[in-house]
């Protein structure tokens, strides 16, 4: 790892009393937003080093409730990327998270299961979704707390991609958190922590909405199984209302899977894309 600092944990301790009962406070759900956390050297190079949209590594995500790239394998980072990573998994950052939350015993997750790399490219979207609920490898693994760490230099709001964070009951958006460069969204999370990105972007085509993503967890002796649950929003069609339940049906069947058989992200994913192509052509 680098010599150089990483992480402003000047900025980010802080008056972290306060900082904590802000968290705990926040609508909809805990939550805060965090800007410059990389220090200016460090987030240059990260995005630098950002992999290019064709890059041979990045996993589509491909279906009615999202259309997204992943990479969930570090050592196929760049340095800095790597390093970064490593730091967020570290004793001082993780100490750092169950300050901020709460939360004690938090464990870092580096085989990065749905976390690492992402990137979401014109017309991408994510439906709006509480994430699943424990680890794939670990089922005793409780997943409890988010960062989603943004790396563009730039982002326009006329390209969309604010993250909303909705009521609970899927009443309203409570809040939104434009994907500013250096900017980190930590969150807790459970069954009903319902946010996403769900309308088209309308970022140029050589752009992509960056960002790395880690996940934390703690264990428990009866943690309980929850897949990825996507909503639609109120004032969606009906027919857009069914497409989504009916991914969200087809996701929860593959979380099975995925877990009892080893079924991979490559092959399921591949699957699932089929079902949307044929879904959309018997419409």
């Amino acid at each position: 790892m680098s010599d150089s600092p990483l992480v402003d944990y000047e900025a980010l301790e802080a008056d972290l009393d306060a900082a904590s009962a802000a968290y705990r406070a926040a609508d909809p759900f805990p939550h805060t937003v965090v800007d410059n956390v990389l220090t200016p050297v460090v987030f240059d190079k990260a995005v630098a080093e950002f992999p290019g949209i064709e890059d041979e590594f990045w996993k589509g995500y491909l279906h009615v409730n999202e259309t997204k790239y992943s990479n969930t394998e570090p050592d196929t980072w760049g340095p800095t990327l790597h390093d970064v990573a490593q730091e967020f998994c570290s004793q001082r950052f993780v100490s750092y998270l169950e300050k901020l939350t709460g939360i004690e015993n938090l464990m870092p997750d580096w085989t990065m299961d749905g976390g690492g790399l992402h990137q979401t490219l014109r017309g991408g979207h994510l439906n709006i979704h509480a994430d699943f609920t424990t680890h794939h490898r670990h089922e005793n693994w409780a997943r409890r707390v988010n960062i989603l760490l943004y790396l563009n230099h730039e982002w326009l709001d006329e390209w969309g991609g604010e993250l909303e964070l909705w009521d609970r009951d899927m009443r309203e958006c409570r809040a939104t958190v434009t994907p500013a460069g250096n900017r980190m969204l930590v969150f807790s999370t459970a069954y009903d922590t319902f946010h996403g990105h769900p309308d088209g972007l309308n970022c140029p085509s050589d752009v992509a909405r960056r960002s790395m993503a880690l996940y934390y967890f703690t264990q428990e002796e009866h943690a309980v199984r929850r897949a990825t649950n996507y909503q639609a929003r109120p004032d969606e069609s009906r027919a857009r209302k069914a497409a989504i339940a009916a991914d969200r049906t087809a996701l929860d069947l593959y979380d099975r899977a995925k877990r009892r058989l080893g079924i991979s992200d490559e092959r399921a994913q591949r699957l699932m894309a089929r079902i949307d192509r044929f879904r959309r052509r018997h419409r």
